[in-house]
């Protein structure tokens, strides 16, 4: 709505004005300086959306090492054998409360200091618990240690990139150029209507561009959220 009011804005702020200030050479001034602001708005643009790109194809990355990470603890706790059998309980019991927390921490208007949950002392303290009656559970012991302090730099991970958000005051500056260019391009065009569609058009597609940058942001939520269906079925249930 700014970059289209924008527009239509200086088009009636062209009526008011004194037909002197139309003249040729205040167009060549007003353009020139108006392309330098596109330019700089256009790379900035640009880089804003490659920087969210990245930064979503990364947390997707860690949130798939994540599941992987917490398959093969899995695998490798029952491998170990019945002794293991609670500690592969707690990790189905954990998974929904792991999925939510991954989810509000994510949500922008909620920042929190990470905090490790009960089940998550419990699952530590099981594993330290853990007396090998053999030399292959000895050797599965410390690879599970290992997977799970892995698992652990993955969850950590996640945490930290929720806390990477795009400045508002970055956007407003952005917003704030787009604007002044479609300004610039009403001043010096007379009301008709292929002229508001035009405007409407370019407006929706610089707001597109800027909405996309925004929902990258946020990976588990909107339109473009990472799905957590594999995660939530990645472990089978346990029998009787």
């Amino acid at each position: 709505m700014l970059v289209f009011g924008g527009a239509l804005g200086a088009m009636y702020f062209r009526k008011v004005i004194a037909a002197d200030h139309l003249r040729d050479d205040v167009k060549d001034v007003v353009r020139l300086s108006t392309g330098i602001i596109g330019t700089i708005a256009a790379l900035v643009l640009g880089l804003l959306i490659a920087s969210a790109k990245n930064a979503y194809d990364a947390r997707v990355t860690q949130f798939k090492q994540l599941t992987a990470n917490l398959i093969f603890l899995d695998l490798m706790l029952e491998q170990y054998g019945p002794e293991a059998r609670s500690m592969r309980v707690g990790l189905r019991n954990a998974l929904p409360i792991m999925i939510e927390r991954i989810k509000t921490e994510n949500s922008r208007s909620i920042t929190a200091p990470f905090e490790t949950t009960a089940q998550a002392h419990s699952f530590i303290n099981k594993i330290q618990d853990l007396t090998p009656n053999s030399e292959m559970q000895r050797s599965l012991r410390t690879h599970i240690i290992e997977v799970a302090r892995t698992l652990a730099q993955s969850r950590l991970a996640l945490f930290i990139q929720s806390h990477d958000s795009i400045p508002i005051p970055f956007l407003i500056i952005l917003v704030f150029w787009l604007t002044i260019i479609f300004a610039s391009f009403g001043l010096f065009v007379r009301p008709v209507p292929v002229v508001f569609v035009t405007f409407a058009v370019g407006a929706l597609s610089v707001s597109g561009a800027l909405f996309l940058v925004l929902e990258m942001d946020q990976p588990f939520a909107g339109m473009f959220q990472i799905s957590t269906e594999v995660l939530n079925h990645s472990l089978t249930p346990l029998g009787g």
